[in-house]
C-alpha cells in the first residue's frame, strides 16, 4: 500500500493542518516509510509472543481503601472562597 501525496494532503485536512507542497510531499514519504516499515513487521512469527500491554514491567500502588469519617459542613465552607451559611457561592454559569 502507498499513499498518494492527495491522501496526504486529506489526512493533513482532517487534522486541521495547514501544510505547504514541501510539506505535504515530505508527510507522503514519512507515511510511506512508516506502512513500509509495518509490512516489514508483519513478515515476522507472533505465533508464541504473548502481547504486551507496556514493554516495561509496572506494578500499581494502591492505597487501602478505608472509611474516614466526612468532612463536617463548617470545615468544608471554611475555605471557601465565597460562602453563604449553607452553601457555596459560584459565579452564575446559565443565562
Amino acid at each position: 500500500m502507498s499513499v498518494s501525496e492527495k491522501e496526504a494532503r486529506y489526512v493533513a485536512d482532517l487534522a486541521r493542518l495547514q501544510l505547504t507542497e514541501q510539506e505535504v510531499s515530505s508527510l507522503a514519504k514519512d507515511m510511506n516509510n512508516i506502512l513500509g516499515y509495518m509490512d516489514l513487521l508483519n513478515e515476522l512469527d507472533t505465533t508464541n509472543v504473548e502481547p504486551l500491554e507496556h514493554v516495561i514491567e509496572l506494578t500499581s500502588r494502591f492505597r487501602p481503601d478505608k472509611a474516614e469519617s466526612p468532612l463536617s459542613h463548617d470545615d468544608a465552607l471554611k475555605n471557601a472562597p465565597d460562602a453563604d451559611t449553607d452553601y457555596f457561592r459560584v459565579p452564575k454559569v446559565i443565562e
